[in-house]
């Protein structure tokens, strides 16, 4: 990951710092009780930044309300205008995401960037393949990538003179490819944090799948220090696949990892049934435990012996085992009461 730490408030971005997790509010600020409604969700579900679109003056005074009432930092989300960049700061916002390129001139950028290093403001410069002009595309050989990462350069090259060193780097693209080479590129390039994702990855399977592709690379790569899997759907579900990329990477740990067989003609029990069944129960547990669902007694303590506690199928009932040792044999029935019995005996439970 980065070399640079930044922070919005207490929250504490690159270096050494988890990679972060956020989303962005579907909700106009005009609604404010809807939007809390959708922040409050957000925050249960483990989001640790959120951006807000600000697109006029007039809805300072809620972007300002939603910020002292939410314990997660608010990132205001800002285009064309300067000024709207300036009263989200004076509205509290100690994050803002801006285009230093449309911010109206150097004297504009000038104004914004005293207020930004007064206030101790960090800004994430944000830029999309589709937001790129034909200029831009032009002088990089049509290269898209290359584009996008000239143009990351030249705004931060651009706040950089103006005494701005609290900085976030992005370059999206709706295609994986152009997203890895663009990132890649500034990562060799930039120490600064880096925010990593698609942009306009679609809905949510077809998203999920083309933000794990880019995401799993760039992370890999140690590339990327918060990230957005950007859906559509709900905001939701874009910090459940998150954490869940992360923890499949092995970078960081949310919940208990469940791991289930396909199914095939010697299962015992239907699979997709019991894992409807204990995938409730995981709640209770601790993140760092390993459940297993197998279908049958040869896919059950054998190829599951890894997991902390698992269930499987067997002529005789439901098997449960721990570490590849068999802990007994129960009704489907009980099997609910068992599993946590087992798991309180076991010290697995939160």
């Amino acid at each position: 990951m980065s070399k640079k730490n930044v922070y919005i408030g207490a929250l504490g971005i690159g270096g050494n710092f988890p990679v972060r997790v956020e989303s962005m509010l579907r909700t106009p600020l005009a609604d404010i009780k809807a939007c809390m409604t959708e922040l409050t969700g957000l925050e249960r579900e483990g989001c640790e930044l959120v951006r807000v679109a600000f697109p006029d003056p007039g809805s300072a005074k809620n972007l300002s309300r939603l910020i002292s009432l939410s314990t997660v930092e608010i990132m205001a989300d800002i285009h064309f205008d300067h000024r709207l960049a300036i009263g989200a700061i004076d509205a509290g916002c100690r994050s803002i995401r801006i285009n230093p390129g449309n911010m109206g001139g150097r004297k504009k950028l000038k104004e914004l960037s005293d207020l930004v290093v007064e206030r101790e403001v960090l800004v994430r410069i944000g830029a999309n393949a589709g937001s790129l002009s034909s200029s831009q595309v032009e002088r990089a050989g049509r290269d898209i990538a290359k584009a996008l990462s000239d143009t990351v350069s030249e705004q931060v090259f651009a706040l950089q003179d103006n005494g701005v060193d609290r900085i976030i780097i992005s370059a999206k693209s709706s295609s994986p490819q152009v997203t890895l080479k663009a990132n890649t590129f500034l990562a060799s390039k930039f120490q600064y944090p880096i925010h990593a994702g698609l942009t306009e990855a679609g809905p949510t399977e077809r998203g999920i799948i083309k933000s794990s592709v880019a995401l799993g690379t760039l992370l890999g790569a140690g590339i990327g220090d918060t990230i957005r899997v950007s859906l559509t759907g709900r905001a939701t579900d874009e910090v459940k696949a998150g954490k869940r990329i992360l923890q499949a990477l092995g970078i960081r740990r949310f919940e208990p990892e469940l791991i289930s067989c396909p199914a095939c003609g010697r299962r015992r029990v239907d699979v997709a049934f019991l894992v409807e069944l204990i995938e409730p129960l995981l709640k209770e547990l601790s993140p760092e435990t390993t459940v297993a669902v197998m279908g049958c007694e040869v896919n059950g303590p054998r190829e599951a012996a890894g997991a902390d506690i698992g269930v499987a199928g067997t002529p005789a009932g439901i098997m449960l085992f721990s570490r590849g040792e068999s802990r007994g044999v129960c009704r489907l029935e009980d099997l609910s009461e068992t599993f946590l019995s087992l798991c309180r005996e076991g010290g697995l439970l939160r």
